[in-house]
């Protein structure tokens, strides 16, 4: 996507992150809840920038050889023009140096964009957690992928 950078998230990017968060997620994480994740070793924060806007950031949570994509938003008027495709690029390139080798992730079943976007970069569905989301009550597909070394 032309004009747009991903980067490591910064303190200075909280307002805007909290921003999407909230506008995206009926269960937002709060300010507070991605402060607390920047700086961590085992966690990764990134923002894609447009213009020297924030419009989308992904968290992951690495484990032992495994992690997880626990948040991934576009803001809605920058959606379906690359922002998203970017930010799980350059977050699945960082796990993949960080040598996790699978990653999971939990996505509400009528989600069908972002669905497409994970299966796009070689997710599957190995499993579903029933009514995981409670605003509102939802299953989630859980997805993995293999990632290559």
């Amino acid at each position: 996507m032309r004009g747009v950078v991903v980067r490591r998230a910064r303190e200075d990017d909280l307002a805007a992150i909290a921003g999407i968060e909230e506008a995206t997620f009926s269960e937002a994480w709060s300010p507070e809840t991605f402060a607390s994740l920047l700086g961590r070793d085992e966690v990764v924060v990134v923002v894609a920038v447009e213009g020297g806007v924030v419009i989308g950031y992904g968290v992951a949570v690495i484990g032992e050889g495994e992690a997880e994509l626990a948040n991934l938003a576009v803001s809605s008027a920058r959606r379906g023009r690359g922002a998203g495709e970017a930010l799980l690029s350059r977050v699945l390139d960082h796990l993949r140096e960080s040598g996790v080798g699978r990653v999971y992730l939990a996505v509400r079943s009528s989600n069908t964009r972002a669905a497409e976007l994970y299966r796009r970069f070689g997710f599957r569905e190995i499993g579903r957690h029933g009514s995981y989301y409670a605003e509102p009550r939802e299953d989630a597909l859980v997805l993995a992928v293999e990632l290559e070394s």
